[in-house]
């Protein structure tokens, strides 16, 4: 019976994550927030730069963060601002993920460009279970980084 209970709470919780989408390229942007809808979560917002994205951090559970922004190559620094400033669970999407070191404390992994939809469902499925000290499989297009403490 706990079990149940447990699985239904989690369940719940994993449906309230808020996914923010930083990535310069709308039409890119558009796909993924499909994709997200798609599994029934919410959209917390778009950022094409930095200063969107930070404006947006404070309703956020889960970045897809590209490398390449309207603002720069300022993808990797706003990653390991918005995991460690802010708790969120961040997974790079980058056409050059080889720019991508280990991310950062907080950073859970970086996915080669183009990524399908499917990919993305199951990146967010674990990037949920991971938060919520629940289990999934890690996808193999996802380059996990070690996690430092």
């Amino acid at each position: 019976m706990l079990t149940n209970v447990t699985r239904r709470r989690l369940a719940s919780e994993a449906m309230n994550q808020r996914v923010m989408i930083v990535e310069d390229e709308f039409l890119i942007a558009l796909d993924v927030a499909e994709t997200v809808e798609g599994m029934g979560l919410k959209v917390s917002g778009f950022a094409s730069a930095c200063k969107h994205a930070l404006a947006l951090a404070a309703c956020t559970d889960i970045a897809l963060v590209d490398v390449n922004l309207s603002d720069g190559r300022t993808g990797p620094e706003l990653g390991r601002k918005l995991a460690e400033d802010y708790g969120i669970t961040v997974i790079f999407m980058t056409a050059n993920p080889e720019d991508i070191d280990n991310g950062g404390k907080g950073s859970l992994g970086v996915l080669t460009k183009p990524v399908m939809p499917e990919v993305v469902e199951k990146t967010i499925d674990y990037a949920i279970a991971n938060r919520l000290g629940g289990m999934a499989i890690v996808p193999r297009e996802l380059k996990v980084f070690q996690q430092r403490h």
